[in-house]
């Protein structure tokens, strides 16, 4: 994760057309997107100023200047945070309240069972799994992944099954990425996300590929399309709420829409996960 500032900087003015800003668009270029010397002028600082910013050497950057060179770039809201975490880590830093071993309070496990009808999980850091109800439990068989691996990027680019049970598995990888390095500027220098990266850019090309993309996303809402190996093919629509008084425990809910073949095959596999209960608490 090495100069993130730099990489994120350069990936957004890559993505911009020279046309777009009002500039000529002629003549040989080297790299795709906008020049730094363009950024620089756009964004109203000095070519050199701008040059030690990619390099991570910026310090006690305004307010102005990032709000003018997220102008320039066109970042949205959550890569103009981003961008804050990236040249302010010490911001970042104190904001980070769970580095350590995270778990759901009690209270929380039982709301998540009180959502009988409703696949519900929560996500930590590092989008760890660290709760989930009877019903996440069938579709995505949380219980039988050891807690060690029980990682939702963990599982998308190391296991081999992913891509058949995720039929739009390169939007869910580009996804799951994306919301990864946001968290990586939320909390920088943690070494067990510094691990997961590094485990991850070893064993995955794609992951590696998509990493260094430098793209960054919310985990908020969305559609997801699963293929269980007993219910067939699920579309969910997906919330993601963020709990008060702990911004790093997400909990996810799985939506169905009324009458639809996937609440039919939810409510038959919600039949078969109780009739196992029973079956498993009888004497």
């Amino acid at each position: 994760m090495d100069n993130s500032l730099g990489g994120f900087l350069q990936s957004r003015r890559a993505r911009i057309r020279p046309e777009e800003v009002g500039l000529p668009s002629h003549g040989r270029r080297r790299v795709p997107g906008l020049r730094r010397e363009e950024v620089a002028q756009l964004a109203g600082v000095s070519v050199d100023y701008y040059i030690r910013l990619e390099q991570g050497r910026g310090q006690n950057v305004s307010e102005g200047v990032l709000e003018a060179i997220g102008r320039v770039l066109r970042l949205d809201d959550t890569e103009q945070a981003h961008l804050r975490d990236l040249i302010r880590p010490a911001r970042a830093a104190r904001r980070a309240v769970s580095r350590g071993r995270q778990s759901v309070r009690p209270g929380l496990q039982l709301l998540l069972d009180g959502m009988a009808g409703t696949p519900a999980f929560v996500l930590g850091r590092r989008m760890d799994v660290l709760g989930w109800n009877a019903l996440a439990d069938a579709i995505a068989g949380f219980s039988g992944i050891p807690s060690s691996e029980r990682n939702q990027a963990r599982q998308v680019f190391l296991d081999p099954s992913a891509p058949v049970r995720y039929p739009d598995w390169a939007a869910v990888a580009a996804e799951t990425v994306a919301y990864l390095r946001l968290d990586a500027g939320r909390h920088p220098d943690d070494p067990a996300l510094s691990a997961l990266v590094g485990e991850l850019s070893v064993k995955s090309q794609d992951f590696r590929r998509l990493w260094a993309d430098h793209l960054v996303k919310e985990k908020t809402y969305g559609v997801k399309r699963m293929v269980h190996d007993l219910a067939g093919e699920l579309e969910f629509g997906y919330e993601t709420l963020a709990l008060p008084g702990d911004p790093d425990q997400l909990l996810v809910a799985y939506t169905v829409v009324p009458g639809s073949a996937t609440a039919e095959r939810l409510a038959l596999l919600a039949s078969w996960t109780a009739a196992g209960t029973q079956r498993a608490e009888a004497p």
